[in-house]
């Protein structure tokens, strides 16, 4: 068996083994099929795709190549998103959840794009520690039902090698490598019960609703056949989510959110995907479920539980510092708002700093933008559009304002929630 093989086999459009996918991953692993072999393997995956059980044994290979987690907590509920400009949904979903007696342990990364990821985005908290050790992380989910950190341990290191080359050879939007890369670290960190919020449109990874809806099967067919109750979200990326883009931004949105006094979007993706964890987790109705996450986020026992895990991991969200500098971008036509380009605003946010290209870039936690419309709103000439927050970069209004289109036509506001796959 040798990688050339593997790979002509591929580009023929044959099946492979699990013994040649296994020999594949581990030697790139190990090192002795190099990047360029491995690059070359990958993008035959890409044009060619993996059938339904390469794919369950790609993911199952990767699952096992390091550590697993087992924290000895019967019923641990863990959400994954596949990310988004505003996407701050985890730091309000989880606490709330928790709120109810659902156990999360929960590890998140940093964000390689537009915005931080969600260990960046706490980091703006003061104090707050993203690393704890392996008992501790126990001990914590165990007394107040809620742990959230940086990826610990030797989870999956095949994924982390083979995301990093991906990453540089255009192979990231692969349905079956983005899928065994997702489900292979959700069953590493050892939870029963895995919603994914898969995110669809122009500022999300996948933009096609019939690639979103394959890849949700697949990623539920997966969690199955590992014995966890899996559900995936399909929800709508064309426009962001809430008003708020920056890590310190979208922190104190999430804040006043569990204060009951978040944007609509955002409120009702976290009632939705929280009624389906707590659905899974407690078993119990479903629409019972969402009532109570929504009687928790109404009666502040949601941001209760906040306050504890912020506290309990060193956390202190009186001082959340943001940029000093403000400028107001105002309307050029008036009119309905007919889009605003996610991934194009995702961008400017990058610009000014909020996000990194490459992985070793610092992030100003402090800048961003915060809209005051979204999509279907009425704004009059002149009317403020946005504030952006800056320190030492900027953007133009003309940059800003090519990201709108308007429409004198009144028109719905778009959908959030597309589908849900189980």
């Amino acid at each position: 068996m040798n990688i050339l093989d593997i790979i002509d086999k591929k580009e023929k459009g044959e099946t492979l083994t699990k013994e040649e996918l296994k020999y594949t991953v581990e030697g790139y692993l190990n090192g002795t099929i190099k990047d360029y072999q491995m690059s070359a393997f990958l993008t035959e995956i890409d044009l060619l795709g993996l059938s339904e059980e390469e794919t369950i044994n790609l993911t199952d290979i990767m699952l096992h190549s390091g550590e697993t987690l087992d924290l000895g907590i019967n019923n641990l509920s863990d959400k994954h998103s596949t990310g988004g400009v505003g996407d701050k949904t985890t730091i309000v979903l989880a606490p709330l959840v928790a709120s109810l007696g659902v156990k999360i342990a929960k590890m998140s990364g940093r964000g390689l794009g537009h915005t931080g990821g969600t260990i960046d985005k706490l980091e703006s908290i003061q104090g707050f520690q993203t690393s704890m050790t392996l008992d501790k992380f126990k001990n914590q989910v165990n007394e107040i039902g809620l742990a959230l950190v940086g990826q610990m341990g030797n989870l999956v290191p095949a994924d982390k090698k083979i995301y990093a080359l991906r990453d540089v050879t255009g192979t990231v939007d692969s349905i079956p490598l983005i899928a065994s890369s997702i489900m292979s670290k959700k069953l590493a960190s050892g939870a029963s019960n895995i919603v994914i919020d898969l995110k669809v449109g122009s500022g999300a990874l996948v933009n096609s609703l019939d690639e979103a809806k394959k890849l949700a099967n697949l990623m539920v067919k997966i969690g199955k056949n590992n014995n966890k109750k899996t559900s995936c979200v399909l929800t709508n990326m064309d426009e962001p989510l809430g008003y708020a883009i920056g890590n310190s931004l979208e922190v104190i949105e999430a804040i006043n959110t569990l204060k009951g006094k978040g944007p609509e979007d955002l409120t009702n993706l976290v009632i939705k995907l929280g009624g389906l964890m707590t659905h899974m987790a407690l078993n119990i109705d479903e629409k019972i479920a969402e009532e109570k996450v929504k009687e928790n986020l109404y009666n502040g026992k949601g941001y209760q539980k906040m306050l504890e895990w912020i506290q309990a991991q060193g956390g202190n969200i009186e001082n959340i510092k943001i940029a000093k500098n403000k400028k107001t971008i105002l309307a050029k036509n008036e009119g309905y708002i007919s889009k605003i380009d996610a991934l194009e605003i995702g961008k400017l946010a990058r610009k000014i700093g909020a996000g990194r290209l490459n992985k070793d870039d610092q992030i100003d936690l402090t800048v961003g933008i915060i809209l005051n419309h979204k999509v279907g709103d009425y704004v009059q000439k002149n009317e403020p559009l946005a504030e952006i927050l800056y320190n030492d970069k900027q953007i133009t209004d003309e940059e800003f304002l090519s990201c709108y289109s308007f429409t004198n036509q009144k028109i719905d506001k778009p959908k959030l929630i597309i589908d849900i796959i189980k």
